[in-house]
Formats: C-alpha cells, sequence, structure tokens
C-alpha cells in the first residue's frame, strides 16, 4: 500500500457509512491475507518498497491465479512479478490482466502497472553465454519490475574476450552491473577488474560435468580478487535483480 492507496483510503472513509463499509473490508486483509494455501502480504511494499513477489514454480495455476488476483485487488498500484512461471500459468494470468507479459526464456510474469522510475541510474545486465540468458532475463525484467532503467549485453564470455570490451562505454556508465556466467565464471572478475561500480555475480547451472550444476561458479565468483564483485546463489536472477534495485535506489 502506497501513500496514494492510504489516501484513496482515507476518502472512502470521508465518503459516508458506505465509504467506511469499503475501507473497513480493505483493512481486514491487512496486514496479510489468508487463503488457506498462502497468506498474501500486503503490506510489504511499505517495508521494503515493492509488494511480495510471487514464485510460481510448485503452485498450480489456479494458485498462482487466486493470489495475482487478490494482489490487483487489495496490493495497491504497483508492479506484479511472477517468477518461474509456464504457459500454463501464463495463461491463466493473462485472464485476470490482459497487461500481463509472459517472459518465457525465464518464466517471469510482469504486470506492470506503475512506471515510474525509481532507480537513480543504469542497471547492466551482462551474461557470459547463450544459455545464460534465461537467468539474466529473470535479472533484468525484476531490476524493471522494481522501477530501473536496464539495459542488457549477451554472450560476451571470456572464450571471446574483445566482445565484451566492445561495451567498455556501457559498463562505465552503469551504476550497478549484474554478472551472469556458468562454466567457470570468469566473467564477474573480469568486469570488476573493468569499472568502479558495484558487480553482483550470478552463477549459473550451465556447463559440463565438473562445474557441478554451478558449485564451480559459485566457488570461483565467491574467490573472486575483484573487490567490488559480490555473489547470490545459483541461477538467482531474481535475488540479483532485487539487489541491484536497492543499491541502485540508494
Amino acid at each position: 500500500m502506497t501513500e496514494q492507496d492510504l489516501r484513496k483510503l482515507l476518502d472512502e472513509v470521508r465518503g459516508g457509512r458506505t465509504g467506511i463499509a469499503r475501507a473497513l473490508e480493505r483493512l481486514k486483509k491487512l496486514p496479510f491475507e489468508d487463503l488457506g494455501f498462502a497468506k498474501i502480504d500486503h503490506h510489504r511494499s511499505l517495508r521494503q518498497g515493492f509488494p511480495e513477489v510471487v514464485y510460481a514454480r510448485g503452485k498450480t495455476p489456479e494458485q498462482v491465479a487466486k493470489i495475482v488476483g487478490s494482489m490487483l485487488r487489495n496490493g495497491g498500484s504497483h508492479n506484479i512479478l511472477v517468477t518461474r512461471a509456464d504457459r500454463a500459468i501464463a495463461r491463466r494470468v493473462r485472464r485476470l490482466s490482459r497487461s500481463a507479459r509472459f517472459h518465457p526464456l525465464s518464466g517471469a510474469i510482469l504486470i506492470r502497472r506503475d512506471r515510474q522510475r525509481r532507480g537513480q541510474g543504469l542497471i547492466l545486465v551482462v551474461s557470459a553465454g547463450t544459455s545464460d540468458i534465461p537467468v539474466a532475463e529473470e535479472a533484468a525484467v525484476t531490476a524493471e519490475a522494481l522501477g530501473n532503467s536496464v539495459e542488457t549485453i549477451y554472450d560476451v564470455g571470456v572464450a571471446g574476450l574483445h566482445r565484451l570490451l566492445e561495451h567498455r562505454q556501457k559498463l562505465a556508465r552503469a551504476r550497478v552491473v549484474i554478472c551472469v556466467a556458468g562454466m567457470e565464471g570468469a566473467l564477474a572478475s573480469v568486469v570488476g577488474g573493468l569499472i568502479s561500480a558495484p558487480v553482483i555475480a550470478v552463477p549459473t547451472s550451465t556447463g559440463y560435468g565438473a562445474s557441478l550444476g554451478g558449485v564451480a561458479a559459485l566457488l570461483a565468483m565467491l574467490n573472486s580478487c575483484s573487490a567490488n564483485v559480490s555473489v547470490v546463489n545459483i541461477d538467482n536472477g531474481f535475488g540479483a535483480g532485487c539487489v541491484a534495485s536497492a543499491i541502485n535506489r540508494l
């Protein structure tokens, strides 16, 4: 609930008996709404600046639709983000909001209701390989949903370093860089050594057997000699987008 939503609530109260009834009905669902299978945290935007994000994996299309429907009715005017969804869930959410946009590579669904930019600068998302794009896209969509200006550079891994160096000016312009890489995860150290901005490294599970499902990249990034590199969990594009947004809004 935003300041604008609180003003609307006060206007309803001033509207007399009918308005008070409507206001009380809304207040009953705060600070959370219990759907039985889920408890929706409608106050999260007051605490953290953005609403609860729906993690769709393991949920049925009907469950996701009920959560999103409640957020549309009671979640103020914030953007709504669903992560790790499939096409069946996307079709179900689309019935609730025609503005819902499905990103099939990452499984993210974004319902954009607030286009205000709250970030102070550019968040740049860089991926080492094309196979890393699903995680990179999740990071980019998340950062966009949270009100940031986002650009992407894909397939610029260290096997062809000249591809990255073509974008030195854009790297230097970014306020935060999200660096997504599998295999040995070396790209994060290279990017960190080229710029002064914070680099959020995202190891991915992309790679052959000895990559151990992303553990090799995770350990390499944790041991980066570039002091401006921090690391989130394997394949956690969402977490990287959230942290980048928090930095960019300072």
